[in-house]
C-alpha cells in the first residue's frame, strides 16, 4: 500500500477507529498488537495505523503531542515540516505586515498553512505530490481549520497568486541523495522562488538552509536565521520588509538582534567570561553585535567565541565564567578534573579536530562537580579553556 492509499484507508470510519485503538501502542509491542489485530482487520491496514501512530509519536516533537495526535503525516512530512513554534512566528510577521491571505507553495502537510490560518490568514496552500497534498487537507480538517485553508494539488509553478497577499515557499532542499546545498537545485530552484516572492502583493517569504551563503540572498531581501531553544532551524529571505536587513531570531520570544554593519571584533586576550553566541547569531554573521553588547573581543580571529572581562547578560550569547587555561594537553587536563573531582563533564569544541567522546573517553571524568571545556584556538594556538555557565554564580 502506498502512502496515498494508506492515508485514504486510515480517513474511513474503519482506519479511524483503528488509529483510535493503537494510538498509544508501545513499538516493544507492536508486533503482538498486529498479530491481535490482523484478526479482525485487513493486514495492509493494520500496518498503516501502526505506521501512522508511529509518526504521529515522532512528530510530537514539532507539533505538540495534542495536535499531532489528531493530525495525518508521511514519513517525508514528519522530517521536512516546519516546527509549530517556528510556523506560529512566522505567521505572527505576516499578520503584522498586514496580510490577510497566502498562497503557500510547496505546502508539505501543512504546517506552515496551520499556523497561518491560526493567526485568522486565508491560505491556499499547494503542493504537486498527491500523499502530501491528502495529507495537508486532512489535517486542516482534523484542526478545524478547512475553512481558512484550501489544498489544491498542483505543480506550483503554474498556480496564480495573483489574489493573495502573499507568498510563502519552502522549496524541497532533499533529493534522492540527501541534503541538497546548491539552492538552484531546490525544487523548485531557488531563482524561480524569488521570481514569484517578487510579484507578491504586499510580503513574501522564501524558508531556505541555513546554510545558505550570505552570497547567495538575493538584492532586496531580508534575510532571518531562526533557532529555537538554541538549535537552528532555518533561514527566512523576507521581501516586502527592510531590504537588506539582516537579523538572528531567538525562540522561545521572539528576540531578535538586528545587523548594524560593525566590523570583525578585535581579537583580544582571554578576560574572565567567554560568550558562546546562539546558532542563529553566528549564520547570521552578528557575532560582531554581540561583542560590542558585552565589551569583548574574540579569542581567535576565525573562531566565533567572544571573550571579555564582565558579565553582562545577552539573550542572544551563553556566558561561562572560565576559571582556567591551558594548552592543550589531555594529561594535564585529566589531572586538574581529577583534583577537581569533575564528573559531570561538558566539552565544546569549535576550531578543534578532538572530537567530544574521545576527550570525554581519555579523561574520565569522576566526582560530584560539573565543569564545561572548552577545546578551541587563542590566537591561533590549540588552548582549552575550563570553566561553568556563569548564572551557576
Amino acid at each position: 500500500m502506498n502512502d496515498l492509499d494508506a492515508l485514504l484507508a486510515l480517513l474511513t470510519p474503519e482506519g479511524r477507529a483503528l488509529l483510535d485503538e493503537v494510538r498509544d501502542t508501545d513499538p516493544a509491542r507492536e508486533l503482538a498488537v498486529a498479530t491481535r489485530l490482523r484478526r479482525t482487520h485487513p493486514a495492509e491496514l493494520v500496518s498503516a495505523a501502526l505506521g501512522q501512530a508511529r509518526l504521529r509519536q515522532r512528530a510530537a516533537a514539532k507539533f505538540g503531542a495534542e495536535d499531532a495526535g489528531r493530525m495525518f503525516f508521511t514519513p517525508n512530512g514528519v522530517e521536512q515540516s516546519t516546527r509549530a513554534s517556528v510556523a506560529a512566528y512566522r505567521a505572527e510577521r505576516m499578520s503584522a505586515l498586514g496580510v490577510t491571505s497566502v498562497a503557500d507553495l510547496c505546502c508539505g502537510i501543512g504546517g506552515d498553512a496551520i499556523a497561518l490560518a491560526r493567526a485568522g490568514i486565508r491560505v491556499l496552500a499547494v503542493d504537486r505530490d498527491p500523499a502530501t497534498a491528502a495529507a495537508a487537507r486532512a489535517n486542516a480538517g482534523a484542526l478545524g481549520l478547512d475553512g481558512l485553508i484550501e489544498v489544491r494539488e498542483a505543480d506550483v509553478t503554474g498556480v496564480d497568486t495573483g489574489g493573495y497577499d502573499a507568498v510563502f515557499v519552502d522549496p524541497a532542499r532533499r533529493g534522492g541523495r540527501g541534503r541538497i546545498f546548491d539552492p538552484e537545485a531546490y525544487s523548485p530552484p531557488l531563482s524561480w522562488a524569488v521570481g514569484a516572492a517578487r510579484t507578491a502583493a504586499r510580503a513574501a517569504a522564501l524558508k531556505v538552509a541555513p546554510g545558505i551563503p550570505h552570497e547567495a540572498v538575493p538584492d532586496g531581501a531580508e534575510a532571518e536565521w531562526i533557532s529555537d531553544g538554541g538549535d537552528v532551524k532555518e533561514a527566512v529571505l523576507w521581501f516586502g520588509t527592510a531590504p537588506g536587513a539582516v537579523r538572528a531570531t531567538l525562540l522561545p520570544g521572539p528576540r531578535t538582534l538586528l545587523g548594524t554593519g560593525l566590523p570583525d571584533p578585535e581579537v583580544r586576550t582571554p578576560g574572565r567570561y567567554l560568550y558562546e553566541p546562539d546558532g542563529a547569531v553566528i549564520r547570521a554573521h552578528l557575532v560582531a553585535e554581540v561583542a560590542e553588547q558585552v565589551g569583548g573581543g574574540l579569542l581567535d580571529a576565525t573562531i566565533a567565541y567572544v571573550t571579555a572581562d564582565e558579565l553582562l547578560p545577552t539573550p542572544y550569547a551563553t556566558a561561562y565564567e572560565i576559571t582556567d587555561r591551558m594548552p592543550f594537553n589531555v594529561k594535564k587536563l585529566k589531572a586538574l578534573l581529577r583534583e577537581r573531582r569533575v564528573g559531570n563533564l561538558t566539552v565544546k569544541k569549535r576550531g578543534s579536530a578532538v572530537e567530544p567522546e574521545e576527550l570525554r573517553r581519555k579523561v574520565k571524568p569522576q566526582g560530584p562537580n560539573a565543569a564545561t571545556v572548552f577545546m578551541t584556538r587563542v590566537a591561533g594556538a590549540p588552548t582549552m579553556l575550563i570553566g561553568h555557565p556563569a548564572d551557576r554564580l
